[in-house]
């Protein structure tokens, strides 16, 4: 079997945008048939949410969609993430700016933003401010599937 396609994706507090990607990214992984091609998880820049459940709008907006999201707790990167992840997905400029304390330079290229890989370049909605939870639904579903099939080309 080939080596797994392993993604990680990355925001400020990894209790909202970025478990969002990460459950949608499995469940498009999963329904397209190649749940077992990738290895797919999220983690944190700051530790201020370390070892709390995804936030409750976000996941109320994940099960409404039929995603599950039990079990999953903050945790913040590290920089042994950059040597074991393909792609360490930020989710806006400001999550790129903090990765650099613990990727350095991005010499093998893994580093992006989730909506680089759309038509719609920039930043995915940040629903710890604004509230608006269907904003980031759509920025994070378009994104997701974006990068799926991006990778599922590369295989």
């Amino acid at each position: 079997m080939k080596q797994k396609i392993k993604v990680l994706f990355i925001c400020h507090g990894n209790i909202c945008r970025s478990p969002m990607a990460e459950f949608v990214m499995k469940d498009m992984a999963a329904k397209a048939g190649q749940a077992e091609r990738f290895e797919i998880a999220s983690a944190a820049t700051s530790t201020e949410e370390i070892g709390n459940p995804v936030y409750p709008p976000a996941r109320r907006k994940l099960a409404e969609h039929g995603i599950g999201c039990a079990g999953k707790t903050a945790r913040q990167m590290t920089r042994q993430d950059y040597e074991h992840y393909d792609h360490l997905i930020a989710m806006d400029r400001s999550n790129l700016r903090n990765m650099q304390r613990f990727v350095g330079s991005d010499p093998a290229g893994k580093v992006s933003l989730l909506m680089d890989h759309t038509a719609r370049p920039g930043d995915v909605a940040d629903p710890w401010y604004t509230g608006d939870f269907d904003a980031t639904w759509r920025d994070v579903t378009e994104g997701c599937v974006a990068l799926l099939e991006e990778l599922k080309n590369k295989m």
